[in-house]
């Protein structure tokens, strides 16, 4: 039997390791957004029919959710870490394939490696991300490593506007080193990456778990524990909400935010503005992290009050934009400052939901579940990119509302009834376990 508490470990302080384990998981998902953005810089790239445009940006979710639904089973049978390693070899592979690119053909390939290994670290990162940091940093922690998706968008679009100028092939050469570069530093900063505790601890695998713990914490682990005071109790009793409720919700709210963001960061530009991709998605983008860091307060405020209102005011947002249509058509400055009050709210909105969907299952199942919220959740989006292909400018942002108001239905039903996962509690209390 294992000499470790695993309830009690979690109250270690934060250590250097911890640190290099944060930059990790955050510049995974900042890779992971720069990849699944790609495709929408992409598009223009080679000469194609506008059928095919979209079928590029199908592409991206398409692959994507293809990555999670393997990653996520993957990860809780084999382990975090490994899962990470090897979707690390996915991401290199695809970086060389999209180097030596020069044809429609070879893109689509690269890009359905790339976006494979993001899914398969999208969400392996939001799992693990809850299991091993400390309790009196997990939601904090994991909202900052979100919001390195807002940051590897914002990458991307600005290589973007300054090699604009540039031939087609310097730009490509210049995204897909990137991407190598990055795979570099990744692989670096994992060297000292534990598997986690919790899912050994659940596995049985008490000899891999003491070793682990030893080879993190060092030899005197026990000791430097043993003067941390005990974890508080649960800020109210844990809900009893069913799997299949807790499933429903994170479906929707996920899909509301994937299909909502999807449709003003990456298909608005495409349908309305072409000329205007990059810097859309660098307003997103660049706004969202800068805002994102209000996340810093998570571990003090109720998670399930803050999807709340940052659902409605994306919400009330988007029906602002949809009803003012032919003012900012008319008046670019209108819509750029529109569209930063859009991109701000919802950036809350992202990182709380994305926070949550990972926070609530067992830990056995926590990758496998987490996978399946999100498998669901992006597909849809992947419809709504045809459906929404010929709308006219009013008729889609509303139509963008629509989605919203099912997203805030949602939230206030998890509101009502589901547990609360912020304030501090342990990633046990959170889950129900």
């Amino acid at each position: 039997m294992s000499a470790v508490n695993v309830e009690r470990l979690g109250e270690s302080q934060w250590n250097g390791k911890t640190t290099w384990m944060f930059i990790s998981f955050a510049l995974g998902l900042a890779l992971e957004s720069y990849v699944f953005s790609l495709a929408s810089i992409a598009v223009y790239w080679v000469t194609m029919p506008k059928s095919l445009g979209e079928l590029l940006l199908a592409w991206a979710p398409i692959w994507l959710i293809i990555g999670i639904i393997v990653a996520g089973p993957f990860s809780d049978k084999y382990g975090r870490r490994i899962t990470l390693y090897l979707t690390l070899l996915l991401y290199a592979i695809g970086g060389v394939v999209l180097f030596f690119s020069s044809s429609y053909i070879p893109i689509l390939v690269a890009l359905a490696l790339m976006l494979m290994a993001g899914g398969g670290e999208m969400n392996s990162i939001m799992v693990a991300s809850h299991e091993l940091m400390p309790r009196k940093h997990r939601g904090k922690a994991t909202m900052m490593i979100i919001n390195g998706i807002n940051f590897g968008g914002l990458v991307l679009a600005v290589l973007a506007l300054s090699s604009a100028a540039s031939a087609i092939s310097f730009q490509r050469d210049i995204v897909a080193a990137a991407v190598l570069i990055v795979v570099v530093i990744l692989f670096v900063t994992r060297a000292s990456m534990p598997e986690s505790f919790l899912w050994l601890n659940k596995k049985g695998r008490t000899q891999d778990l003491d070793k682990a713990v030893q080879a993190y914490y060092g030899p005197n682990w026990q000791a430097e524990l043993d003067l941390q005071p005990p974890a508080p109790k649960p800020v109210a009793a844990v809900s009893t909400v069913s799997t299949g409720f807790t499933m429903l919700i994170m479906i929707v709210i996920a899909a509301a935010n994937t299909i909502g963001f999807g449709l003003m960061a990456y298909a608005l530009a495409f349908a309305f503005f072409p000329h205007l991709q990059p810097d859309i998605l660098a307003i997103f983008e660049g706004v969202g992290f800068i805002v994102g860091f209000i996340g810093l307060i998570a571990d003090r405020v109720s998670r399930k009050k803050l999807l709340f209102w940052t659902f409605l005011g994306t919400f009330v947002m988007t029906v602002i934009i949809g009803l003012t249509t032919g003012a900012w058509q008319h008046n670019m400055t209108l819509f750029w400052i529109l569209l930063v009050v859009l991109a701000g709210v919802n950036s809350l909105c992202y990182l709380t939901e994305d926070t949550i969907k990972a926070e609530v299952w067992p830990t056995l199942q926590r990758g496998t579940l987490t996978a399946v919220a999100r498998f669901v959740s992006i597909g849809l989006y992947i419809p709504t990119i045809y459906l929404t292909a010929s709308m006219s400018p009013t008729n889609y942002i509303l139509f963008n509302a629509a989605v919203w108001f099912v997203g805030l239905v949602a939230a206030t039903a998890w509101l009502i009834k589901g547990r609360e996962t912020g304030l501090g509690v342990s990633i046990q209390t959170a889950s129900g376990e």
